[in-house]
């Protein structure tokens, strides 16, 4: 899908983030179209997750801005709570409650946040586990669930806010690797669903296959961008081109 055939979701305008001296993205501008899905990769460094964490203000931007659904994050009156309940975010770690059960972590926000009734907030919160596959898990507590079955908890817990954008920070990278194809299959059926995403991942045989655009970072910058089959097929740039021989090898 091209990001001009779609209403944008999400802008990013001469995004910067500087750590001290280190300047960690260096005015970055990307346009992400509703139900787009779109795979930020990269080298180790690149700033794919400092730009990742910056669309959500959990790291605050040096300048530029970052626009999701009209409403510029960085404009000094909006309601950053409010509009963090609509950026679903998956990171590398679960962070689940080890006390609550699956149910538990889901319905959580939905109770405190929202203030929805227990009854309000488990019927939305089973609805969700049931998008991920882990409906039957719903009383399990995460001990007893494994590395994949938490991850698709923790993406629960975020659709179960019914967010505009989701985003994710290495969803798979924590995980044996025969567990991350149930991880890659519930965002799989997101996608399929209409959901816009933006994800940071190695997984580029997943890339290849699910994502409408690939946009590679190098430096703090974005040194190309186009649909996987050019960009992971016949990368223009040497550094991606070494890049994605490395990883598809």
């Amino acid at each position: 899908m091209s990001s001009s055939a779609a209403r944008p979701i999400l802008e990013v305008r001469k995004l910067t983030k500087r750590f001290g001296t280190v300047e960690v993205l260096k005015g970055i501008d990307m346009v992400v179209a509703e139900r787009e899905m779109v795979f930020l990769i990269g080298p180790s460094g690149s700033g794919k997750s400092t730009l990742l964490r910056c669309c959500n203000r959990l790291e605050e931007p040096t300048s530029g801005h970052v626009i999701v659904d009209g409403v510029d994050l960085m404009a000094p009156g909006t309601d950053i709570n409010a509009m963090r309940r609509r950026i679903g975010m998956v990171f590398q770690q679960f962070n689940l409650y080890p006390h609550l059960t699956a149910l538990g972590n889901v319905s959580l926000a939905l109770r405190k946040v929202l203030k929805q009734s227990r009854a309000q907030a488990d019927a939305t919160a089973r609805a969700a586990l049931e998008q991920v596959g882990l409906a039957a898990r719903a009383g399990a507590y995460p001990a007893d669930l494994s590395g994949g079955q938490q991850q698709r908890v923790a993406i629960a817990r975020a659709l179960a806010l019914e967010p505009t954008v989701m985003l994710f920070d290495e969803p798979t990278s924590a995980l044996d690797p025969e567990l991350v194809g149930s991880v890659l299959s519930a965002m799989r059926d997101m996608r399929a669903a209409g959901m816009t995403m933006v994800v940071v991942s190695h997984e580029l045989r997943f890339a290849r296959e699910a994502a409408d655009r690939v946009v590679f970072l190098d430096h703090g910058q974005i040194v190309e961008e186009g649909p996987p089959s050019q960009v992971l097929g016949t990368p223009t740039s040497e550094r991606a081109r070494a890049f994605i021989a490395d990883l598809l090898h």
